[in-house]
């Protein structure tokens, strides 16, 4: 099932400038997976060494933190600080 990744500024370098991605699978996992196997300079930047997600990497779908469906968008952050 298809569904569309918006990817902040960082990362769209790593798919070519898109601002959004397609990308099949049921949970955010399978759809990292499916991403890093078709743009795998992306691991490095999404997940670590032991294929957990960064801390520094928020994941929305459709604006909420939930499974992934057909049709649903899911939008990586990335986790700012300052004051």
């Amino acid at each position: 099932m298809p569904v569309e990744v918006r990817l902040p500024t960082i990362l769209r370098p790593h798919v070519g400038g898109a601002p959004s991605v397609t990308a099949e699978g049921s949970t955010v996992g399978e759809l990292f997976d499916g991403l890093v196997a078709r743009y795998p300079s992306l691991k490095g930047q999404l997940v670590t060494e032991t294929g957990d997600l960064h801390k520094f990497v928020n994941v929305y779908r459709n604006d909420d933190d939930t499974p992934v469906a057909e049709n649903d968008v899911v939008s990586i952050i990335p986790a700012v600080a300052g004051g």
